[in-house]
């Protein structure tokens, strides 16, 4: 995708009143990124973040649950434990001594696009940049569990932060509790599921999750654990205050009554990235509307793009190889008449899946990918 364009800087700043304030106190370059929280920090990446192939790692969104801790790297210990043969308590170096894998992949908030909700949902209020794909190398996870020997019968393999604190929130925690989630047995030995210690080739920052931090290919950022120190292997579906409370959703069982099922896989997505609400651009004249897409474990298949709101769709290209755990760019040239338009991107993945018109309110305040039209005038 090309430079950011004026326009794209302008947006941007209209939605910053506070990120000047905020720099000054950061000791991580953040260059232009959106604050939707001060402490913990929480940053978004701003639309143009998504004219890079790569996010850089001063624009890539910042997701933190409680203040941002101190892991001393010198010091630092994993411990792998619970139904496992062999306990493990691993420094960096003999983490990083048991194998070698790097993977570029995208990792997406499970909340991103809520102000797109209506009526309004608690939590921060993202709009498109709590995404960003970035060049993650470390450890396979799989690699720590075949030293560690989960059990016969292990289930989940539970991930644990040395962030730590009460969520005071409805419903709330009881008391300060760390942050953890829980990834099948299964999906925790995929290729794609790395203790990352460095991004885009260089050392993880402390609000990136250093000095190591999981990263799970294909399933929204709330089972990337940040400041990993702790990894729990269980004989039961893990069933901790992340995995049930929080970060869940409801899925219809027997008789079509709702039960709490975790977060898991990200959905196809398309984002426009060039277009604004209410932006005015010029009638009669070539516009190359450009964006990114992603659909989890599934490669994205095609890109639709609409003006009038839905009611017509037509093919848009795929400027790259779309492949698994990452997004991929698309554009589509358009001459827009005179007047107003409602412009929207459909993705579908390699299964067919694709994005609804209309919000599930069963999702509670995660897995937003409904369509929502931008609403731009052409004069």
């Amino acid at each position: 995708m090309p430079a950011p364009t004026r326009r794209d800087a302008l947006r941007a700043a209209a939605l910053l009143p506070l990120a000047g304030a905020a720099s000054a106190r950061q000791p991580e370059p953040f260059r232009g990124m959106i604050v939707r929280m001060h402490e913990p920090r929480n940053l978004e990446m701003p639309p143009s973040g998504f004219a890079h192939a790569v996010t850089p790692t001063e624009q890539f969104f910042v997701r933190s649950h409680f203040a941002a801790p101190v892991v001393d790297p010198n010091t630092f210990k994993l411990v792998v434990e619970g139904h496992v043969e062999n306990r493990l308590e691993l420094t960096l170096a003999e983490v990083a001594q048991l194998a070698k894998a790097e993977q570029t992949l995208t990792v997406e908030c499970a909340g991103n696009g809520r102000v797109f909700l209506v009526p309004q949902a608690r939590g921060l209020q993202w709009a498109t940049g709590g995404v960003g794909t970035a060049a993650w190398a470390g450890t396979p996870l799989g690699a720590v569990l075949d030293r560690a020997r989960p059990k016969a019968g292990a289930a989940d393999v539970v991930l644990f932060g040395a962030d730590r604190g009460a969520v005071t929130a409805d419903p709330a925690s009881p008391g300060p509790i760390h942050y953890g989630r829980g990834l099948p047995l299964a999906k925790a030995r995929k290729d794609e599921v790395l203790l990352a210690s460095t991004m885009n080739g260089e050392p993880l920052t402390r609000s990136h999750g250093a000095p190591l931090r999981a990263v799970v290919g294909g399933w929204f950022g709330c089972a990337a654990v940040k400041w990993l120190t702790r990894i729990v292997v269980t004989d039961r579906p893990y069933g901790g205050f992340w995995q049930t409370m929080d970060y869940s959703l409801y899925a219809r069982g027997a008789g079509g009554e709702p039960e709490t099922v975790p977060l898991t896989t990200m959905l196809p997505k398309a984002v426009i990235a060039n277009l604004g609400p209410q932006e005015v651009i010029p009638a009669g004249r070539p516009f190359t509307v450009r964006g990114a897409a992603w659909a989890g474990e599934s490669p994205v298949a095609k890109i639709e793009l609409s003006t009038d709101g839905g009611a017509t769709w037509t093919a848009a290209k795929l400027d790259g190889d779309a492949k698994p755990h990452r997004w991929v760019f698309w554009s589509f040239d358009w001459t827009p008449a005179r007047g107003p338009a409602r412009v929207v991107a459909r993705c579908t993945d390699a299964a067919g899946a694709t994005q609804p018109p209309t919000r599930d309110p069963d999702r509670r305040s995660y897995l937003i990918n409904h369509l929502v039209p931008v609403e731009v005038t052409a004069r």
